[in-house]
């Protein structure tokens, strides 16, 4: 059963059942709470609202936790991208209403920036046209998603999709909500042992310093060098006759200068000082949790993003301030090899299923069928062929890689051939690709080669895209299998990124959780892509510290 509900202005709500078309099929209700609403029915298999972002905060916060949720505004997105092949575009309610009734589609209201406390979420929606009932709006707009969708070419693809985003967008929420066990005094500690004590008057701190003032030293007596301004290290590189086109790692690894080994030890303190150092720890620390605003969908493949924080690029050694509390532990799970094995799912390869069937390491298995035994070689293939790798060693065995696994790597081709002309790209579900876009402007470069350029990187970007794309969905029916297993438990999913996930539970409950991760990875798969002899195995860790995970 169904309900659709919308919030009223005073925190009550409207709601009533919907039929299979998502009709009303009973009368509205109108209530003075919203959070009594659905607490006083647990029978509603799936509540259909605006924006799981708005609305699952306020009942989380009463205590009032929903199974599953249909979300218009990820769906909307998801529609308008499949339909007309534009990422980005304005998805709120009032936007979808707009489009419905063929009038001008009013712009989303402007992602703010993170707030870290009370509230980790989104601002007001874009509004309504005046006089414009929002349930009124949500049950025209949600019918007509549901014939919408209908209307795709694999309808059933397209539902799952739709339930899997709102199902991750539930999660997100919880997640943000939960955050993030972390020891803020391990985290000072770690600070003040790699930068040194801090200076009055926001100087950087003494480690930063002495390895400035040994840039500098190596440029001559006299030279004052900021090696925290690339034109600054440029100019200087010039002056001793070394010409850099940047300041990246790998190229002031090709140089022989004493500037060298100080110069790439400050930028990696700086990185860790600027990204997490104390002042982000002030901020988003609080109550031995940290709290990152998680964004579900956030790029155009699927993966998910963070708004501020940087919860999904945390340095390896801040993670030894990632601790469990007293008599927990940390179920730490990385998927092994998921975008091979995702491959071999939607390209129904044979020999490729087959490979990812058996043992837990897929390259060690692809080495022995072929590539001379060599596992480094194998992964180089497969990698060549999912990221569009096509010079040196990878183009060699790419050569293998296509006589031994041909369906898969047509794939693959296939996807990047119509990336290069323009056409729509969808992953196995119905994820979209934007076409290609018009390529920068360049006056030293002739229009045809800029657009054979363009044309070019997206054939790149979709052959791995169909992948990246699909593992992306795939991981989403991870998270809602997980987040369904262990909800009678006192376990909780508190990280999630691209293809790892933390789960943070009473020791006594860590090998359950460990068995629910593997179960939710396999029946993912099998919902996902169908029956397949494909395995989706996880590498599982249950550690008192996230840093020693790995």
């Amino acid at each position: 059963m169904r309900w659709a509900i919308a919030e009223t202005g005073d925190g009550g709500a409207r709601l009533c059942p919907l039929d299979q078309d998502g009709r009303p099929a009973g009368p509205v209700v109108d209530e003075a709470s919203l959070v009594e609403a659905v607490r006083s029915r647990p029978e509603v298999e799936r509540w259909v609202w605006r924006s799981t972002a708005e609305i699952y905060r306020t009942l989380l916060a009463a205590g009032v936790r929903v199974e599953r949720c249909y979300d218009a505004q990820a769906a909307e997105a998801l529609l308008i991208g499949y339909e007309e092949g534009q990422s980005g575009q304005a998805r709120s309610l009032a936007a979808a209403w707009a489009r419905l009734h063929n009038l001008p589609v009013p712009p989303d209201a402007p992602l703010r920036a993170a707030q870290t406390q009370p509230s980790l979420f989104e601002s007001g929606p874009a509004p309504l046209p005046p006089g414009i009932d929002e349930f009124a709006a949500l049950l025209a707009v949600y019918a007509a998603q549901v014939a919408r969708t209908a209307a795709t070419e694999h309808p059933d693809r397209m539902r799952l999709l739709l339930a899997a985003e709102s199902a991750g967008m539930l999660v997100a929420v919880e997640m943000g909500g939960l955050g993030i066990p972390w020891r803020a005094d391990v985290h000072r500690e770690l600070l003040d042992s790699m930068l040194g004590e801090r200076f009055a008057g926001g100087s950087e701190p003494r480690r930063m310093a002495e390895l400035a003032d040994e840039v500098s030293r190596a440029f001559g007596t006299g030279v004052r060098v900021r090696p925290d301004l690339p034109a600054d290290i440029i100019r200087a590189f010039g002056r001793a006759g070394i010409l850099l086109s940047s300041t990246r790692k790998w190229e002031l690894q090709q140089i022989d200068h004493p500037a060298v080994a100080p110069l790439l030890a400050y930028k990696s303190l700086y990185r860790l000082y600027t990204a997490h150092g104390w002042s982000w720890l002030e901020q988003w620390v609080h109550g031995g949790r940290f709290r990152p605003e998680y964004l579900p969908g956030g790029t155009v493949s699927g993966r998910w993003t963070t708004n501020g924080g940087g919860a999904l690029q945390i340095p390896k050694v801040i993670r030894q301030a990632i601790r469990a509390d007293p008599g927990w532990s940390l179920v730490v799970a990385d998927a092994d090899q998921m975008e091979p094995r995702v491959l071999a799912a939607i390209s129904r390869d044979p020999g490729l299923m087959d490979v990812a069937g058996r043992g837990e390491d897929l390259y060690a298995d692809l080495a022995a069928r072929g590539f001379g035994g060599d596992r480094d070689q194998a992964k180089l293939a497969m990698l060549g062929a999912i990221y569009g790798q096509t010079s040196g060693d990878a183009l060699t065995h790419m050569a293998g890689l296509r006589r031994r696994y041909p369906a898969a790597v047509a794939y693959v081709d296939d996807a990047a051939r119509a990336g290069e002309e323009g056409r729509l790209v969808r992953t196995w579900l119905g994820r979209t690709c934007t076409p290609l876009s018009v390529a920068p402007d360049d006056t030293d470069t002739p229009q045809a080669t800029r657009a054979d350029s363009a044309a070019r990187a997206r054939g790149r970007f979709t052959r791995n895209f169909v992948v990246q794309g699909s593992a992306a969905d795939w991981a989403l029916l991870v998270l809602a299998g997980i987040r369904h297993a262990i909800r009678d438990l006192r376990a909780e999913l508190v990280f999630f990124q691209h293809d790892e996930v933390i789960v943070h539970c009473p020791t006594e409950e860590a090998a359950t959780v460990a068995a629910a991760i593997a179960t939710a990875a396999n029946t993912a798969g099998r919902i996902a892509f169908g029956q397949t002899p494909v395995r989706f195995p996880f590498t599982t860790a249950v550690v008192q510290c996230y840093g020693d995970a790995k």
